[in-house]
């Protein structure tokens, strides 16, 4: 496991990972070209989403791709699942508003996981890290074609607002592009979760680098 297996109170915006690649949710436990090429791009963290599958193949999802960032010394994020996260031995889970509450994971994962928690004001914001969240995303910042269902986008000003709300790093998520990219960190969210920027790209690598090379060019290393 990465350096992420330290007691969740040690998480700071300081050794906080600024670049989330969010896999797509479609992808099978034998075909992680695109998380491959986004860890040997560098990519320091890796957010596992899977739907519709059974329990067993997305297990076999995360631990592979657990693996990988373990390798790569990078984080592994699970998206949703506390249990599976645990199991597999990943660094982090992120829970959304449907999932299992803040606290209960909490409760369930003691310091054995980072629990990030999806927030969208300043209250539920505050109310999270209270519960126990070790950073939060935000959004949907812009308007996404990546995920059915979602919320108004909050824009630069939403993400802003929370950020100044708490104390723990903010990541903002949804729409955002290596164009967008200024804009949004001029907000002062610590770091970004990327879909279709990296799993979209014709060069899923290359898109890797130009957004990190960019986030150290705005002073997010």
């Amino acid at each position: 496991m990465s350096d992420a297996a330290a007691p969740a109170s040690a998480v700071t915006a300081a050794g906080f990972p600024r670049l989330h690649v969010l896999t797509p949710s479609d992808q099978g436990p034998d075909d992680l070209r695109l998380v491959d090429a986004a860890l040997a791009a560098g990519a320091p963290a890796i957010q596992v989403r899977v739907k519709d599958a059974t329990d067993r193949v997305h297990l076999e999802v995360v631990r592979a791709v657990v693996a990988r960032c373990r390798a790569a010394g990078a984080w592994s994020i699970v998206n949703d699942r506390v249990d599976l996260a645990l199991v597999a031995g990943a660094d982090a889970v992120h829970l959304g508003a449907h999932d299992l509450p803040v606290a209960d994971a909490r409760a369930l994962a003691g310091d054995r996981l980072r629990i990030g928690g999806t927030a969208r004001d300043p209250a539920q914001a505050r109310a999270l890290v209270a519960a126990g969240a070790d950073y939060l995303g935000v959004g949907p910042t812009f308007a996404t074609r990546t995920k059915d269902g979602l919320p108004d986008p909050l824009g630069v000003a939403g993400v802003a607002a929370v950020v100044e709300a708490v104390e723990v790093p903010v990541v903002a998520i949804a729409g955002i592009t290596l164009e967008r990219l200024a804009e949004v960190l001029a907000s002062g969210a610590d770091g970004v979760a990327v879909v279709g920027a990296v799993t979209q790209a014709s060069d899923p690598g290359q898109a890797t680098r130009d957004l990190l090379d960019a986030l150290r060019r705005h002073g997010r290393p």
